[in-house]
């Protein structure tokens, strides 16, 4: 019986090859079309025959990146879990030694956090809208900070919205003193030609203290409406004007009204402001009435720290 042999073993390698010269022809083609053209052809290839491939190397990548972000997140929470056991520790040291000493123990500021709107209309350059109102604890006047400065108080406050006025305004009054309460003055709106300008005015420092370039002004708690400790400016040079037996003084402020975006309202307990030093961790501790001052002022002699007011 004669062996079967197939016809076809002669022209297997005929498509394969007839394949290969085609997409080399497509190839050189492709190469001068316009790039317009060549982007189109690119796009088709990436949707049809390569789209198992992209969407294979998108996973890897979103892998990858997933992978890090773990590693990076373990880190913080590892950091965050020695962070909290050595506060533990120091709660317990300061609850230990309020004891001994008979100190009551530092009730925190609470506080909301808010987002700044402005109405971009004109006249209204110092004024701004808050999304937070009086379900969220705010009030008319309540403090409004940005970082570890005043920015400005409200000034109505409705029930998920207040408006509220930055230190630019020209009603912003601010009763104002050196950190180690030394010296005591009231601050309020300078305006510029131009916002930028915008400065404060510290009036109403007695003749004989002067006050020298660096010194850190914050608000002294006088009148309840702000409390006590927060910062407002620093003093860069001394006015040319002055009135009768006192001095005034430029400050830069802490916070710029252009910057803010995000803020935070103080708001009070049974309608009253708590301590401001609490809130503020590493911020100006101030000191109470009748303190002696641990640490003087820049450009504060002896003589002015210890002239009673």
């Amino acid at each position: 019986m004669p062996i079967y042999k197939s016809d076809t073993n002669g022209s297997r390698g005929f498509p394969g090859a007839f394949i290969a010269v085609g997409v080399f022809v497509l190839s050189v083609i492709t190469l001068f079309l316009p790039d317009a053209s060549q982007d189109e052809v690119a796009s088709l290839l990436r949707g049809s025959l390569l789209r198992p491939f992209v969407l294979a190397q998108e996973g890897l990548v979103r892998r990858s990146i997933h992978a890090e972000d773990t590693e990076v997140l373990q880190r913080r929470l590892d950091s965050l879990e020695v962070v909290i056991a050595n506060s533990n520790t120091l709660a317990e040291e300061n609850t230990t030694l309020r004891s001994l000493l008979l100190l009551s123990n530092r009730i925190p500021a609470q506080y909301v956090a808010a987002s700044v709107m402005r109405p971009g209309t004109p006249g209204s350059e110092s004024m701004f809208m808050l999304d937070v109102g009086t379900e969220r604890g705010v009030t008319d006047d309540s403090p409004v900070i940005m970082g570890q400065g005043l920015l400005g108080r409200v000034l109505e406050a409705q029930a998920t919205s207040a408006t509220a006025m930055d230190w630019t305004h020209p009603q912003f009054r601010a009763s104002a003193m050196t950190v180690d309460g030394t010296v005591y003055g009231m601050v309020r709106a300078a305006p510029g030609r131009f916002r930028e300008a915008d400065r404060l005015l510290l009036n109403g420092v007695p003749f004989h203290q002067e006050l020298g370039p660096g010194v850190t002004l914050v608000t002294s708690g006088l009148g309840g409406l702000y409390p006590r400790g927060i910062r407002i400016g620093v003093v860069i040079e001394e006015s040319g004007s002055q009135e009768g037996w006192q001095r005034s003084y430029w400050l830069r402020p802490f916070v710029s009204p252009g910057e803010a975006t995000h803020v935070n309202v103080l708001v009070g307990e049974e309608g009253e402001f708590r301590d401001a030093n609490s809130w503020s961790e590493g911020g100006p501790q101030v000191q109470g009435p009748g303190a002696a001052p641990q640490e003087l002022a820049p450009g504060t002699s002896d003589t002015e720290a210890t002239t009673p007011r």
